[in-house]
This record gives structure tokens, sequence and C-alpha cells, in this order.
């Protein structure tokens, strides 16, 4: 079973891992019709990693059985943003196969 002081740190890391994945579907979805793409793309990782390593820090401290389940939630949210930004003909595809 899971202990009490530990989903504090699941919890901020599924929402960091949302922040940091769907910022970089955000970032993607832009810089297509953006002038400086490179700089788009730059300047969005060194945000979205400032963002998650600060939260990871303030959620977890120095105990690292914190920061491994704040990394499983992080993990779960990438997942989550992975499947919900699919394009809907790779989802019609997957359906269409099974």
């Amino acid at each position: 079973m899971i202990d009490a002081r530990l989903l504090v740190p699941l919890l901020a890391g599924a929402a960091l891992g949302v922040i940091f994945f769907g910022g970089l579907w955000w970032t993607v979805r832009r810089a297509i019709s953006a002038r400086w793409v490179a700089l788009w793309f730059f300047a969005s990782l060194v945000l979205r990693t400032l963002i998650v390593l600060g939260g990871f820090y303030l959620a977890c401290g120095d105990d690292w059985r914190r920061w491994l389940t704040a990394l499983l939630g992080f993990s779960v949210a990438r997942l989550l943003i992975a499947r919900l930004t699919r394009p809907q003909t790779e989802i019609a595809e997957v359906h269409r196969a099974s």
C-alpha cells in the first residue's frame, strides 16, 4: 500500500508532467508557423525544464522515495499526454487494426 506522504509527490509529478509534455505539444504546434523556430524550441525547453526541476525540488526535497514517486507520476502524465494528443488518423488506424 502506498504511504500517504507519497501522494503529494505523485500528484506533483503528474501535474509537472502535464505541464512539461503539454507545453512541448503546445510548442510544436506554435513553432510550425513561427518565424524563429529554434528560439521557440530552446526557450520552451529551458522554461519547461526550470519549472519541472523547481517543482520536483519543492515537492520532494531530499528524500529519494519522494523523487522516485514524483518520477512515476511524471511518466504516467507523459503516457496520458501522448495518448490525448495523438492525431485522429492514427487513432482510426489503431481501431481498424483491432
